[in-house]
This record gives structure tokens, C-alpha cells and sequence, in this order.
């Protein structure tokens, strides 16, 4: 995978055996991922309008670019400001015996994902889990009487109308080498995101039509004893971070920032599930979304990094205006 990775954002030409080998599966992806969508566009396949707006958080590339902390920020965002949000979300890695699946304080990873598991100890408003987003929109409208849905992926679910489209796109990386997978990192062409509302972008800098999204680290938490708390600049010994996310650099480069001394690096998959053994007995520091999986077998000094999005106030501004014109139409 550290070969595809260079391939992605490096030079395709730094691996250029590898590329050419990948090159004829892009243009195969290409066409289907082109056909697909005009044969949503022509009416071809079904696409499903649900009777609330609903604002869909997505990506054009592949790997983690922080699409959950968004999410959490329009959950909490909206809430305040008088609507109804419900979350809608795939519940990826996770297996229900029947969908939608509601999201519930007790709900475990292995039933609903990681990711909502982790959604939910921040909001309070409903979620629900659904492979088919058409059905679990809906039924967070029937059921729970949310305004306003919001889907946490699925940009190239077309089989979902939306009504507003909010890409995340990391800071550093962005689109890599802009190729289609798998000789790139892309899901769709750059040129769709002149299609959508809102480009974010996760830490760097942000440019002209585009905003800026900050990840801003809380306290750490221990998992054991989630009544300790630490600040960062409390850490007095080298610590192992261990990040099973889609970009764990991403999460190396915030504790660095923050003068954390790190003395061992541990990636793992992106949705990796734990088990006892993975990790040392020793202090280590983590994700929040690995912690969910890790509290049922953590050690004393184990401890995960909650982080908050921050975004600009004129994203937020611009995103309540273009919601309140598509409820008049």
C-alpha cells in the first residue's frame, strides 16, 4: 500500500511499473463510475427524493480527510440554530440484524461502526445506520421528525437526492497525482468540484472558494478511567501513537504540532479492529475512533485524543442561507 500511496501523491512517474500496470483499471473504473451516474442523471436508475433537505458530507478521494468531525459540526451547528438534524450514516464495518438501525448510546462497532459510535458521544440529535441512505433518510424523517438530513458519506450515492454537497478534501494531500483509482486517489474527477456547494479543507490553507476547517484537540481522555483527563502539554514521557484512520500521518503531524514526543509510530488499517495484543502495555496515545473499539480491553495508561472542528464563520453563514432558500422552493 506505501507504494500506491507514492504512486498517488507523488509523481506518478516515481513508481512508473506500478502506475502503468494500474493505468488500464482507471480507465475501466472511468467508465463504469461514468456510466453509472448519467444512467442516474437520464432516470435510467432509480433516485430517491426524500421529503426534508438533505446536506451530504463526502469526498472525491479516497482515505480519511475528516469528514467525521465535520458531521459532528453541522449535528451540533444546526441543533443550535433551530432545526431538527438527524445523521444518516452507511455504519461502515458494522453488521445489524435489520436496518435502519438507530444509533444508540450502548450501540457497539461491531453493530453500527465505528464512526457513528464515535458520532454519537458528541451529539444528541438522531442517527440512524442504513446501507440503503434512501430508506434510513427517510425513516429518520417518519420516525424522529427530523428537517434536515445528514448523510456522512455518500457523495457517489446518487441513489440519494441531495440538496446541498459539502466536499472535505485534506489540506496537504488534496488530489494527489488528480488520476482516477486505482492509479490514483480519486473517486471522481477533480472537475467535480466545481459541481458542489462547499469545498473544506481540512487544515493548510485554504483557497479563493474554498473554506478552512481546524481540528482542534481537547483533553485527552484515558480509556479505562474516562474520568482523567490530560492536556496535551501535561504528556512528561514518550509516547506510542497508534492511529487505524484513513490518514494516520494526519494524526502524528497534530500531536507534533503540540510538542508531543513521540517515540513509536503504530498504523493500522483504516476501520481496523482491534483486538488485545495490537497494542503495548505501555502509554499510548490514539484516535477517539480507535478508542471505541479498545475500551473493553484497555490498559491504565491508554489514552485517546478528542478533536473539534472549527470552521469559518462565513461557512457557516453561507451554509444557513442555502438551506433556508431550498426550504422555500
Amino acid at each position: 500500500m506505501r507504494i500506491i500511496e507514492r504512486v498517488w501523491y507523488q509523481h506518478p512517474w516515481y513508481k512508473w511499473p506500478v502506475f502503468i500496470m494500474l493505468f488500464p483499471l482507471t480507465i475501466l473504473f472511468w467508465a463504469v463510475s461514468r456510466a453509472r451516474k448519467v444512467a442516474y442523471s437520464m432516470g435510467l436508475k432509480a433516485s430517491v427524493k426524500v421529503s426534508a433537505p438533505v446536506i451530504i458530507v463526502g469526498n472525491i478521494s479516497v482515505g480519511g480527510n475528516g469528514k467525521t468531525p465535520m458531521v459532528v459540526h453541522l449535528a451540533q451547528f444546526l441543533t443550535e440554530n433551530g432545526y431538527r438534524p438527524g445523521v444518516l450514516s452507511r455504519g461502515y464495518g458494522g453488521h445489524s440484524d435489520q436496518y435502519p438501525c438507530t444509533v444508540t448510546s450502548t450501540s457497539e462497532p461491531t453493530e453500527v461502526g465505528d464512526e457513528p459510535v464515535l458520532m454519537r458521544q458528541h451529539i444528541t440529535c438522531p442517527m440512524v445506520v442504513d446501507p440503503k441512505r434512501a430508506r434510513g433518510a427517510q425513516f429518520l424523517i417518519d420516525t424522529h421528525h427530523c428537517d434536515v438530513i445528514i448523510c456522512d458519506d455518500g457523495l457517489q450515492h446518487y441513489a440519494l437526492q441531495r440538496d446541498i454537497e459539502i466536499v472535505v478534501m485534506d489540506g496537504k494531500r488534496r488530489t494527489g497525482n488528480h488520476f482516477l483509482m486505482p492509479s490514483g486517489p480519486l473517486r471522481e474527477t477533480r472537475f467535480r468540484l466545481a459541481e458542489v456547494d462547499f469545498v473544506v479543507i481540512n487544515g493548510e490553507r485554504a483557497s479563493e472558494n474554498e473554506h478552512l476547517m481546524q481540528l482542534v484537540p481537547g483533553q485527552l481522555v484515558n480509556l479505562k478511567y474516562p474520568n482523567q483527563r490530560l492536556s496535551l502539554e501535561q504528556l512528561d514521557s514518550p509516547i506510542v501513537a497508534a492511529a487505524g484512520i484513513g490518514h494516520p500521518q494526519r494524526f502524528y503531524r497534530l500531536l507534533e504540532q503540540h510538542a508531543v514526543v513521540i517515540k513509536e509510530c503504530l498504523s493500522f488499517a483504516d476501520h481496523h479492529d482491534f483486538q488485545e495484543g495490537d497494542l503495548p502495555q505501555e502509554r499510548v496515545l490514539m484516535t477517539e475512533k480507535d478508542a471505541v473499539k479498545c475500551q473493553q480491553f484497555a490498559y491504565d495508561d491508554w489514552w485517546y485524543l478528542p478533536v473539534n472542528a472549527k470552521l469559518d464563520i462565513n461557512f457557516d453563514r453561507q451554509l444557513l442561507i442555502k438551506l433556508r432558500n431550498k426550504e422555500v422552493r
